[in-house]
C-alpha cells in the first residue's frame, strides 16, 4: 500500500512539474514524457532524472 503511495506522488510530482517547466527545459516532447511517467515505477523517475534540464 505504501508503495502504491509513493508512485501516485511521484506520478503527480512528475506532471505537476512537466505542466510548470517550459518546454525548452524538457529533454524530448513533452507529450512522451507525459505519457512515459505512466510506466510504473520507471516513469517519473526517468522523467526526473534524465527528462528536466536544469
Amino acid at each position: 500500500m505504501a508503495a502504491g503511495a509513493v508512485e501516485i506522488a511521484l506520478t503527480l510530482a512528475a506532471w505537476r512539474d512537466m505542466s510548470s517547466r517550459p518546454a525548452s527545459r524538457v529533454r524530448g516532447p513533452k507529450r512522451v514524457w507525459a505519457l512515459a511517467v505512466l510506466v510504473q515505477p520507471v516513469g517519473p523517475l526517468a522523467y526526473f532524472a534524465l527528462g528536466r534540464q536544469k
